[in-house]
Order: structure tokens, then sequence, then C-alpha cells
């Protein structure tokens, strides 16, 4: 191709796409412009021609759509390397790339969608690096989910149905009946709704019994439905993990069933107070003297999975939900959790919220700061 011709190609090229932006434009020195440019136009060039399928004769470049996003973003992530780098540099490898990723998806937050444009974008450099300059074609270690893969949970609640499963827990169950505790527990009880209905104990009667509602159920999934607590987790949730002052659980890395970190979780202020009850409740009940479980079962048992699918199916259908064509299990409430936390904050407040040690994990639901998160938990009802 003469000079001339290549000239007047540089000029089309200058016309249609974003070469140099001018963030960029102001970031360089001459010589750095100068050199920057005549990379982006021999870049540019190869998406028009041959960008598509490079291993076919004739014309066989992306439309000039995909040309110019491209131009855009992979402009965006040289500036960002360069500020990386401490400097510009046209000595990009696979390493910046990963980690540009990274940077999106938690400092960022970005949507999916955002991620996955980025991501072909930088495929795409990579692509021309290998046709025309010998690299090495890149697969990012960690990438966005392609669309077909980002399915949200089947079983998981509506922002409806959060709520009248917290309702339905409200109401589900009430202390042990006058009758059938034993004349010391009977005055275990007496003194503790003494208190709470501001009577003198000898004027407590059995009618008081039947009409108090207990908090250990209304605690057990108002907790849950705000930290996603796995089935593992319910069992070994013990009151040390309580920060009520500060409407948060702090699980040490020990109990963290799945990952090796300690974990801040925010709870909303309402199921503080929540726990709060029934933290003052569970000393009535003699099976808790020698444990620091939060939860047993009527049996005094540590909760299972199987306990807690029946205990969610019996509030469903206190709630008027009908589960019978849907997998409902306690991981219900946790997929709740993340599908409605990534549509009110973000994919990083899922993340820390429902304490996923990949990114990976997180991203089938489509770290902010803990109040924030709190700020979401209300929001969702």
């Amino acid at each position: 191709m003469s000079e001339s011709n290549v000239t007047q190609r540089d000029d089309e090229l200058r016309e249609k796409y974003p070469v140099v932006t001018n963030p960029t434009r102001d970031q360089l020195t001459d010589k750095q412009l100068v050199d920057y440019e005549d990379f982006r136009l021999a870049f540019l060039y190869w998406l028009e021609t041959a960008g598509k399928a490079p291993e076919h004769l004739g014309d066989s470049g992306f439309a000039e759509g995909v040309v110019k996003n491209t131009a855009y973003r992979t402009d965006l992530w040289l500036r960002w390397v360069w500020e990386e780098e401490e400097g510009y540099t046209l000595n990009i490898d696979h390493e910046h790339a990963d980690d540009y990723l990274q940077y999106l998806a938690f400092e960022r937050s970005v949507t999916t969608a955002h991620g996955r444009a980025v991501e072909s974008a930088l495929k795409r450099y990579f692509k021309w690096i290998h046709w025309e300059r010998g690299g090495e074609l890149w697969e990012p270690v960690r990438g966005f989910p392609s669309q077909s893969s980002v399915t949200k949970p089947a079983d998981f609640l509506t922002k409806d149905e959060r709520g009248k499963i917290r309702d339905a827990a409200l109401d589900y169950s009430s202390v042990p009946a006058y009758n059938d505790l034993s004349p010391e527990q009977r005055d275990r009880w007496k003194t503790h709704l003494a208190k709470k209905l501001r009577k003198k104990k000898k004027n407590i009667r059995p009618l008081d019994f039947e009409r108090r509602r207990g908090w250990k159920i209304a605690s057990l999934v108002g907790v849950s439905l705000d930290a996603g607590l796995r089935p593992s987790e319910v069992e070994v949730a013990h009151t040390g993990w309580l920060d009520l002052d500060n409407d948060r659980l702090l699980i040490p890395r020990e109990d963290s069933r799945k990952n090796q970190n300690n974990w801040e979780v925010p709870l909303r202020s309402r199921t503080s107070k929540w726990l709060a009850e029934w933290v003052k409740e569970r000393e009535n009940y003699p099976e808790y003297d020698d444990t620091d479980l939060l939860w047993l079962t009527r049996e005094n048992n540590p909760y299972s999975s199987q306990s807690l699918r029946s205990l969610i199916r019996r509030l469903c259908d206190k709630a008027g939900i009908d589960y019978e064509n849907r997998k409902m299990s306690w991981y219900s409430l946790r997929h709740s959790v993340g599908t409605h936390m990534v549509s009110e904050r973000d994919l990083k407040s899922a993340q820390e919220q429902l304490r996923h040690n990949s990114p990976r994990t997180t991203m089938q639901y489509d770290g902010a700061p803990a109040d924030e998160r709190r700020d979401a938990l209300d929001r969702m009802g």
C-alpha cells in the first residue's frame, strides 16, 4: 500500500473511531503519543478488516459499532495499566488483563453484562497480538460468566415471599404450654413472662403462656433472611457470633464453612432486636444451660438440612406460599439474599454478605461497606 493510501486509510480510521481519546492525549508526551497512535491505528484497522475471522480471506472484519466499542474499552484498560505500572508502556501481558477484570468486578463493581463486554474487547486485543505479532491468545483466569451460564437459583424467595416468611415466623411458635412444664421450669418462665408483660410474678396465669409467642423461630428466620445462613452454619451458630450493639454477626474463621476468612455480616436492626429477645428467652430453656449454640430443635438437637427443610415448608404453609413445583429448602432463603442483594447493590456486596471466597460463586446471582449492605437488606424486605 502506497504512503498516500496509508495516510488516507489512517485519516478514515480517525474519523470513525476513538484512535486516541482526549484523556489519553492529555496523559502522554509527544513521542509517546506518536508511538501509541501508530499502535492503535494498526489494531483498529485489523479489527475492521480481519478481526472477526482472520483465518479467512476477504472481508472478515467486525462491524463499525464493535470496533468503536472495542477501541474505547481497550483505551480505558491501557490507561489503567499505565497507572498500575506508573508509566506508559505497550508491553502488555495476560496478567494485566486478568488484574483488570478483578478490578472491574471488586473495586468498580460493574455489572456482569459490562464485565463480559470488556472481557470480549480484551480477547480481541490479544487475538490481534496473536495473529499479527506472534503473541499468545488469552483466556481469563477468572472471567465473567456468559449469559447462558448466569442462572438464577430456581428456588429463591421473591421479595414479597421474604416478607411473608418473616411475618409467619413472628407468629409461628409459642412458649411451652403451662401444663407441660415442671414446677422448676414453670417458675423460670413465670419470672421471664413477668418481666416481659410487666406483671407481678404471682399474677402470671396459664393464659399468659398461651398468648405469648417465642422468639426462637423468628430470630432464626430473621438472621437467615439477612445473612443467608447455610444449614451447616445454623448448626454451629453460637452466642459468640453476636455483636448486637452494632447489629452484626462476627463469624470467626474456624466457624466459617467452605472458606478460611473471618466475616462481618450486617443485620437489620429489626433482626438484631429479635435476636436480643431470643437470647433473653433461651435462658429459660434448661437444654441451653450447658451449650452456647444459638438454636436447638424441639428434640434438643442442632438443626440439620432435613429439619430446616421441614421448617421452611411449614412456614410456607403458614404464609400461603405454594412450593409444590419448587425446590424449597433452607437454601431458598440464602439464594434470595444473593439474588436481591445483587439487584439492590452489586456483585461485591452479595459476595461479602454470603461469605463467598470465589467471585465466580457469587456471579450466579447476576465488599461494599457493611452499612450500605444493611441498607440493602431494609429495601429487600
